[in-house]
């Protein structure tokens, strides 16, 4: 049966509409960021990072509900949205974004449909216009040359950081734009000096949008080197201009050269930066061409626009998928209580599946663990909360999933996984970035390796804190290690606000037999956590255990917990920093 040309143009024309009013709504907040920062308002800043995170699915919520009654019972017609796919792509053939607007009838046409695996036929499963010529990346950015009649390249150097900071501007003006400047240039060459080459600068290029999150602006560009004996072609190297105002002006606070140290910035760990831009491919392969280890989905995420990362991440597990024959296997490490975790090995992500029945003694729900991944996603996540994407409705072909993973997901899983003759369906997982898991990492690394990973555990622990997040369970298995070395907690099914907790010093013994019950003698209510026992429960050996106290001792006492929640409820925002405290100018 053909599908009504006019209900079809309708239906497509009302989600371009919804999408424009997203885009426009999700830009007018992006921009209000230069102005908070500009007057140190970090509570705005926060409010603002929660209200863009709710958007799209308001947007959608809205959308889809006038769809719904305009279409009346046709709103499920297939044969229609085949139709208004069609409408909608056309439509949007014009648009500079049209990969962003792609992404958004899907999440219309899925919600409506709670499509099993993918439609061709009403989804963008590939985009329209892959084919589309790449456009001109000399329109996204600026370029400052590093060369001047008479002037050494330091000197050179510090005329263009003084342009960049000029095309940079603040109504709030710059502390002292001659001095940074002048220091940033310095940075920049002590930090290429150390390489085997020293390179020759020929210009900067750099994003004119400022990168702004938290308490931080952040300047992206690139160096540009000329050819040499090594390198015919010149080298690209990454540089980022890490700004702070502490309310007294500007000021650079740090220059960040490495490729590594800019992925961080970037870490899939991260909040996502409020950046306002109208081409955000063309700020994406600029991004790219400096971190080129990051995949094009994370830098879609990181800039705010999670759902087409997510769209962009499942279009790369479907081309891996056929290019490799791999399976899907059960992750390494403990096997986890509340969740079924597996793994493709050639594929550095994992995918978690809520359990029908919690092991005990675990007691949460699943509807407490998916409320917690919500509010892992619209918090600061402080560069220590692994970002999930979530998926629904996937179907795999059954080939690619090993014969004890298959076992595991039907004993663990089979309200949510239908395993059948040549198909797995999975009704909802969670999709994460790949780590070592802590308690392996420290077993397999050098000493001195395994001693900073734990080093940077504690500070993992203190910096969530900082956020008022306590990790519920703190077990090394529960945190996970980058390929920095960085340590991340991603087990969320205790996780809680440090102001929901009440920490309590061990009450002592009322005799000698209180000390060898079983059980406490004492009350301990559901809130109650008591420090002291972090000692036990962090399985730490030795040496470990003694560097782990040497750094982090107070960690164990209720003090130190007491008073992150005295200042939570003060309502002090932390600044936490992304980048090493030796890169600071200041």
């Amino acid at each position: 049966m053909s599908a009504n040309p006019t209900l079809a143009a309708r239906g497509a024309t009302a989600i371009q509409t919804a999408y424009q009013d997203y885009q426009a709504e999700f830009h007018a907040i992006t921009r209000r960021s230069k102005a908070r920062f500009e007057n140190c308002d970090w509570r705005g800043v926060h409010t603002d990072a929660v209200e863009r995170l709710e958007l799209y699915k308001k947007v959608v919520d809205r959308i889809v509900a006038e769809l719904r009654q305009s279409l009346g019972e046709a709103a499920r017609d297939r044969d229609l949205w085949a139709a208004m796919r069609g409408e909608y792509s056309q439509a949007i053939s014009c648009c500079a974004d049209y990969l962003l607007a792609e992404t958004f009838f899907n999440s219309v046409t899925r919600r409506i449909f709670s499509t099993v695996g993918v439609d061709r036929k009403i989804e963008f499963v590939a985009s329209d216009f892959e084919l589309r010529p790449a456009p001109e990346p000399e329109l996204c950015y600026d370029s400052f040359q590093v060369a001047g009649e008479g002037q050494s390249q330091a000197q050179a150097l510090e005329a263009a950081m003084s342009q960049i900071l000029a095309v940079h501007t603040f109504r709030c003006g710059y502390e002292d734009p001659a001095r940074d400047a002048r220091l940033a240039a310095k940075a920049i060459q002590d930090q290429l000096g150390g390489l085997p080459e020293a390179p020759q600068i020929e210009r900067i290029e750099a994003l004119p949008p400022e990168f702004y999150r938290n308490f931080g602006a952040y300047i992206i560009g690139r160096i540009i080197t000329a050819p040499s004996a090594s390198n015919t072609a010149g080298r690209i190297i990454p540089l980022a201009l890490c700004l702070r105002n502490h309310g007294r002006g500007v000021l650079v606070d740090a220059v960040l050269t490495d490729a590594d140290e800019v992925s961080i910035v970037f870490s899939f760990a991260r909040s996502y930066f409020h950046v306002d831009v109208d081409l955000p491919h063309e700020v994406v392969a600029f991004l790219k061409s400096i971190m080129p280890l990051k995949r094009v989905a994370e830098l879609y995420i990181s800039i705010g626009y999670n759902k087409h990362g997510k769209t962009e991440l499942y279009r790369e597990l479907l081309r891996h998928l056929d290019s490799s024959s791999d399976c899907f296997d059960i992750a390494p490490g403990e096997r986890g209580m509340v969740m079924a975790v597996f793994t493709l090995p050639s594929f550095d992500m994992v995918f978690k599946i809520i359990k029908d029945r919690i092991d005990p003694p675990k007691t949460t729900t699943r509807q407490e663990v998916m409320e917690r991944y919500d509010l892992v996603f619209k918090h600061d996540k402080a560069g220590r909360l692994i970002d999930a994407q979530e998926f629904e409705h996937l179907t795999f072909d059954r080939r690619r999933f090993s014969p004890a993973l298959l076992a595991e997901l039907q004993a663990v899983a089979p309200r949510c996984v239908e395993i059948g003759d040549d198909t797995v369906h999975i009704q909802h997982l969670y999709c994460e970035r790949r780590m070592t898991p802590l308690n392996l990492y420290i077993k397999q690394q050098p000493p001195a390796e395994a001693e900073a990973a734990v080093i940077d555990y504690g500070r993992a622990i203190k910096d969530l804190a900082a956020t008022n997040i306590f990790p519920g369970d703190v077990l090394l298995k529960n945190f996970g290690v980058t390929r920095h070395g960085r340590v991340i907690f991603y087990d969320y099914d205790e996780l809680c606000h440090v102001t929901d907790c009440k920490f309590r010093k061990m009450p002592q013994p009322r005799n000698h037999d209180d000390e060898y019950e079983a059980d406490p003698w004492f009350y301990v209510g559901p809130l109650d956590i008591f420090p002291e026992e972090f000692r036990t429960f962090l399985g730490l050996q030795e040496p470990l255990r003694s560097v782990f106290i040497e750094h982090h001792a107070d960690l164990f006492t209720a003090e130190f917990w007491k008073a992150m929640q005295a200042r939570h409820k003060a309502g002090e925002v932390v600044d936490i920093v992304s980048y090493s405290e030796h890169r600071r100018l200041h």
